[in-house]
């Protein structure tokens, strides 16, 4: 009874305590648990997908199960991993890198999850030998190949939007998985999980502390430029910039009353994004900010600006806004804020 109780805690455990360690180093608290738990969900799923088409592909391509296992597994576990990883960014449920990096391991662990789950079903009297190797060794892999999906989906996304996007990150997912596959086959199953281990954790590891400073830095620069721009607006010297001068020359094509309304537009969008920015700059001194009722007073405000405007004045406006996907996923933070409290 010990000895499968071992078994159960050594296949299961190793991946959630990884997962676990990725969102204890989030010092900004960006991934909300729903989100997480929404990721192990569709892991799991994707891994219940995955014994299903395995099963049916091994049949029809004529492979025996070892070279299925190095150059056919990887690809096909990688992609229904990474339909979710698609989902969250293409939605711009993840803003940042660290986002990604958490979403795609929490992907990774549902699937690692559900798979040993259903190979300690199989076989439960299997060696203990063999649980560390699929605990410590494969299920991890599952999560740092989906976190390394993820974080180059993120980047380039960002930069180049489009399905394209996903491509480089699934390549490299798939080739590490496939070159762990090949040294399973020869070397032990603990020495295998050993080189995982001195390997891919340190290595998401110090990509996800590169993305944290990343993420600092953009938050100070950010910060400094959009409370300068509030300040004068709020000053009355706007006119003076280039937003101002911008603004003015709407006033040819648009009447005086809907240019109004977009420098008010412009101000709560400010007001909120510095908010936000507040919040997560809070977060990271371990600080949790209150989220006070003018953010859902400025939130209505805004919707009712965006009807008065129009769909043409709000793309007349894109020049001055450049809210890119980190602002707008800024403005929904808010906007789950204002109706958490709202409720």
């Amino acid at each position: 009874m010990l000895l499968a109780g071992l078994r159960i805690v050594v296949a299961l455990l190793p991946v959630l305590l990884f997962l676990g360690a990725l969102i204890l180093m989030d010092s900004f608290k960006l991934v909300r648990l729903r989100a997480v738990i929404q990721a192990i969900v569709a892991g799991g799923v994707a891994a219940l997908f995955a014994a299903v088409m395995n099963g049916a592909l091994l049949d029809r391509t004529g492979l025996d199960v070892r070279e299925y296992s190095l150059y056919a597994a990887p690809i096909l576990e990688e992609l229904l991993k990474a339909v979710w990883v698609v989902w969250v960014v293409r939605h711009g449920r993840v803003a940042f890198l660290v986002d990604a990096a958490i979403v795609g391991f929490a992907v990774g662990a549902g699937f690692a999850l559900v798979e040993n789950l259903d190979y300690l079903n199989h076989l439960g009297s299997a060696s203990l030998s063999l649980w560390f190797a699929r605990g410590f060794g494969t299920a991890v892999l599952h999560g740092a190949t989906t976190a390394t999906a993820a974080v180059f989906a993120k980047g380039i996304y960002d930069r180049r939007p489009g399905l394209a996007a996903f491509v480089p990150g699934l390549a490299v997912a798939a080739l590490i998985h496939s070159l762990y596959n090949h040294f399973v086959g020869t070397l032990s199953p603990i020495l295998s999980a050993l080189v995982l281990l001195a390997t891919l954790p340190p290595l998401l590891m110090l990509v996800f502390d590169r993305s944290e400073k990343a993420t600092r830095s953009w938050l100070a620069g950010e910060f400094d430029g959009d409370v300068e721009m509030l300040q004068q607006i709020l000053a009355g010297t706007v006119a003076n910039t280039r937003t101002g001068a911008y603004l003015e020359s709407l006033k040819t094509r648009f009447e005086g009353t809907v240019v109004a309304d977009m420098l008010c537009l412009l101000q709560i969008q400010l007001e909120l994004k510095v908010r936000a920015k507040g919040i997560l700059m809070a977060r990271e001194a371990g600080i949790e900010l209150p989220v006070g009722d003018d953010v859902r007073a400025n939130l209505n405000e805004l919707q009712y600006l965006e009807t008065q405007i129009g769909r043409t004045g709000l793309l007349a406006m894109r020049p001055i806004l450049s809210l890119d996907v980190r602002d707008v996923w800024q403005l929904s933070m808010m906007q789950e804020a204002g109706r958490a409290k709202a409720s």
